[in-house]
């Protein structure tokens, strides 16, 4: 049996609860998805700001209900929920795809030299650059209570107007995990360091990723624009709808909009329900 994995609870609450009071960590050895547990405390009345980690989901939930299936060691997997009240919710979960990114990798290679290991794909996917093709490293799940935080629970929260409860949930392969009826295995986080582990990678990720969601709700998501672009997989590549509408990616406006040129002009893909792959000619899709 591999060793129990040691979690740096105390850290994280140290490194976040000046910035965000009532903040809390929570580890459990096991649940259906951090994101629906957190959910469900949501609608309970439970809306204090906590760091949820899993070392197994059972039930994980991806974007348009894909599963995420999780085991101890093999992936990290955990939701952040908090109050949050930003002015425009637009472009959330590519400003959180962006911290996590430069928290993985705060370095980018030089301009016009390597693509960058840990690459972003519009809207909530990160990517595994470089060496072998592009491959899905981790995903994204940003989801908000449909009702309005009572005034008493929004301490520390930024932002103006009324907070709704959010829930950023984010799941990261940790080692090599099996690519059956793929064209490429998924990627991980240990082919962009070396013995690089869940708990590890969580204490790097999880207090910038408060303060991003801090810095949003106060100037949303435009000054993460140029961070996005830099790590944009889909820019100047053929991209095929799932609408069936084909054409070039041509970055993310202000708003995060995917902007695709296709036979019809310009068009701004705004719905994270429609599918967005590069086309075959380009490379593997996710």
């Amino acid at each position: 049996m591999s060793a129990p994995l040691r979690w740096p609870a105390e850290a994280l609450w140290e490194a976040v609860a000046p910035q965000l009071p009532g903040f809390t960590v929570e580890v459990l050895p096991s649940v259906d998805s951090t994101n629906t547990e957190l959910m469900r405390r949501a609608r309970a009345g439970q809306v204090e700001p906590v760091l949820l980690v899993a070392e197994q989901q059972t039930a994980g939930r991806g974007r348009m209900g894909r599963a995420w299936h999780s085991q101890a060691g093999d992936s990290l997997t955990f939701s952040l929920g908090m109050p949050l009240a930003p002015v425009n919710w637009s472009g959330l979960s590519l400003a959180v795809g962006v911290s996590v990114a430069e928290s993985l990798q705060p370095a980018l290679p030089p301009a016009g030299g390597a693509v960058p290991r840990v690459g972003l794909k519009w809207p909530n996917d990160l990517w595994l650059g470089a060496r072998g093709g592009d491959r899905k490293l981790g995903g994204i799940l940003v989801e908000t209570a449909s009702f309005v935080v009572p005034q008493g629970a929004t301490a520390g929260v930024a932002g103006a107007g009324s907070a709704r409860y959010v829930v950023v949930g984010v799941g990261l392969n940790v080692r090599p995990q099996p690519g059956e009826g793929m064209s490429l295995p998924p990627g991980s986080l240990q082919e962009v360091e070396d013995g690089l582990d869940a708990p590890a990678a969580l204490l790097r990720v999880a207090a910038p990723l408060v303060g991003m969601l801090q810095s949003f709700a106060a100037y949303g998501f435009a000054p993460m624009q140029p961070r996005f672009a830099l790590r944009d997989v889909l820019q100047g590549r053929t991209v095929q709808l799932s609408d069936g509408t084909s054409g070039m990616a041509h970055g993310v406006g202000e708003d995060g909009a995917l902007l695709v040129h296709t036979a019809g002009g310009m068009l701004p893909i705004t719905s994270s329900e429609i599918s967005v792959r590069p086309a075959p000619a380009d490379g593997p899709s996710a």
